[in-house]
Order: C-alpha cells, then structure tokens, then sequence
C-alpha cells in the first residue's frame, strides 16, 4: 500500500523593508510598480518552470512508446486469463465501443460482458451471478499524463467506493494501480509514456427465475439466499495477464 504523498514545507509570509529618503524624493529602494510586477512575473516564471520539469508537463510531447490505437482493442482483445479464471467473453461482443480520434488524444472504452453461467452451473437458488470486463485506452499525444494519472488514482470519482484498497503493481508500464473493491469491482490501471490504460472486472448478482425465465417477481417456486458477492482478489493475477496483452496489442 501507498501513503497518501505529504506536502513539505508551509507557505511564510515575508516583509518587504522600505528605506525612506527625502519626501521630496523618489523614495530610494523603492522599486516602480511595474518593476514590482516584472519581478514576480519572472518569480513565478522560474517556479512554474520547475514545476514543469517535475512533472514532466509542458510543450514536449510524452513518449508514445509505439502505442497506437489503429484496431479497435474492444474487438481484438481476447481476455484470455480472465476467461480461463472467470468464462470468455460472451460471443455476441462487446457493447458498442466509444472511439475518438484527435491530434491530442486518441481513447476508446467499452465494456465486455463474460459469458453467462450455464443453468446447470447455478446453485439452484435462482440467483446467477455475472461479470463484466471495462477497456479504457488514452493516448495523450500532446501533453505528458503523469500528475492527472497520480491524481486519478487518489481521488474517487463519484460513486467510487470510499473504503476500496489500493496498491502498486510493480513492474507494469511506467506506474500502475490496482484498486480493489468489496462491492465486486477491481480496477487496473497503467501508464506508460502518454498512454493510459485501464482493465476492470465487474460482478453483478442477480435473480432469475428458473421456472419462468423471469425476474425477482416473475413467480416460479420461493427465492433461495442472495449470494455473498464474489471476492474479486483472486482474479487479479489474471487482470494483470490481459493487461499485458492489452499493451502488446496496441504497441506497433
């Protein structure tokens, strides 16, 4: 686990000396006004440009380490790890993927549905659970993404879980974070040069009516007890694998 970076040193305050001379006189060492504001404008110029030298922000173009987003990842990735852990990819497809290109950022994302369990492979108490696979690709061609992609990975966005773990996975892409959820989410995500890439698994529990082919209140005989959601840990092993492929693909 990592813990949330601290901010060194406090913002003083610092008083300016007036040397006073002659009340007739320009006071001596008193700058003009607009020497004042030369001054601070060059005083933030040096801090702003240190700034972009942290964090690798500015006019230089990030390294696109190859990346390139000519095929369409929702349709070419086949997410073998996760359907050896979970089940393939449902064989109608994915939803429809959201594709855009621009001389600043190419991305695409979709969501992949697992197949669904046989009827046979339920528990019989009409309760089926499901997954589902999230693809996100960015690549920022203009503008290096490192301090959004720290910033994202510390700040949950709405609906996110508040209590969800998060930790680094070593050797993957530049940084990479993988956040787990007890709600039956776990979210990889990676960056390399100026891309960011992103894997997720989904879990879902949901009643069917066996006897009808309802829902909840389609009949059929008395519901059995939900089921715990699923412990997502153990598939991320497998998150990582495809997240690999997921790299390999897109890199030329």
């Amino acid at each position: 686990m990592i813990s949330e970076p601290e901010m060194v040193g406090e913002f003083g305050s610092a008083e300016a000396a007036e040397v006073m001379g002659d009340p007739d006189r320009e006071p001596v060492g008193r700058r003009k006004p607009w020497l004042w504001a030369v001054g601070g404008a060059v005083a933030a110029s040096v801090v702003w440009g240190v700034a972009l030298v942290a964090y690798g922000i500015g006019d230089r173009a990030p390294d696109m380490h190859g990346y390139q987003l000519d095929q369409d990842p929702c349709t070419s990735l086949r997410l073998r790890s996760i359907g050896t852990a979970i089940a393939p990819r449902e064989a109608t497809g994915p939803s429809e993927s959201q594709l855009s290109k621009h001389a600043a950022l190419d991305q695409v994302r979709c969501f992949v549905p697992l197949r669904s369990p046989a009827e046979d492979e339920r528990t019989g108490s009409g309760w089926s659970v499901e997954y589902t696979v999230g693809i996100t690709v960015e690549l920022h061609k203009k503008t290096d993404p490192g301090a959004e992609f720290e910033a994202r990975q510390w700040v949950a966005g709405p609906g996110a879980d508040p209590e969800a773990r998060l930790e680094t996975v070593p050797d993957l892409g530049d940084a990479a974070y993988l956040r787990t959820s007890d709600r039956g989410h776990a979210e990889l995500w990676v960056r390399e040069g100026g891309a960011v890439l992103s894997l997720s698994l989904s879990s879902i529990t949901q009643y069917v009516d066996e006897d009808h082919g309802g829902g909840p209140d389609g009949g059929g005989g008395e519901r059995g007890e939900e089921p715990d959601t699923p412990d997502l840990s153990p598939h991320h092993p497998a998150l990582i694998s495809d997240m690999r492929d997921l790299m390999s693909l897109l890199r030329q």
